[in-house]
């Protein structure tokens, strides 16, 4: 069994944007010492930065293949996992704030209010679990204990 979802940021982050270019666009409208070219050239730059940065921002996977957990830059076989929790938004939060493990990989995201902690089965790894955001939690818990227990991961 396999899984991919891409960290994608929401459309709201993108209307919100837009609305910050035109806010921008505004502003510059009344400064009357720049031509209607300079001032195209800044809310164009401006616009490509922040595109760029909502694509980079955005780009995060998680990914269940060949045998490994992805997550991010950051990827670990799968019979080195353990137990695949899903949380709700309440569990998330406090996973991901006051009962945080310093050691944890967390990927996380602010527009993503649940997620999943997989505790890490290695002995050689200090990293004690996984904390990843993601917008379908019960099907990754689901598709990582499925995968761990052939394997004997546990």
């Amino acid at each position: 069994m396999e899984y991919a979802e891409r960290l994608s940021v929401p459309l709201r982050w993108w209307a919100q944007g837009a609305m910050l270019l035109v806010s921008l666009f505004l502003v510059l409208a009344v400064v009357d010492a720049l031509s209607g070219a300079a001032i195209g050239g800044i809310v164009l730059g401006a616009g490509v930065l922040l595109a760029g940065a909502l694509v980079q921002f955005g780009s995060a996977r998680i990914e269940v293949v060949d045998g490994e957990l992805r997550a991010g830059r950051a990827h670990i076989p799968l019979a080195l996992l353990g137990e695949a929790t899903a949380l709700d938004p309440e569990a998330a939060r406090r996973a991901a704030g006051v009962e945080a493990d310093a050691r944890a990989y967390l990927l996380l995201r602010p527009y993503l209010k649940r997620a999943v902690k997989v505790q890490i089965d290695d002995p050689a790894d200090p990293t004690p679990y996984w904390l990843l955001a993601t917008r379908h939690p019960q099907r990754l818990a689901h598709v990582l204990s499925s995968v761990s227990e052939p394997t004997g991961g546990q």
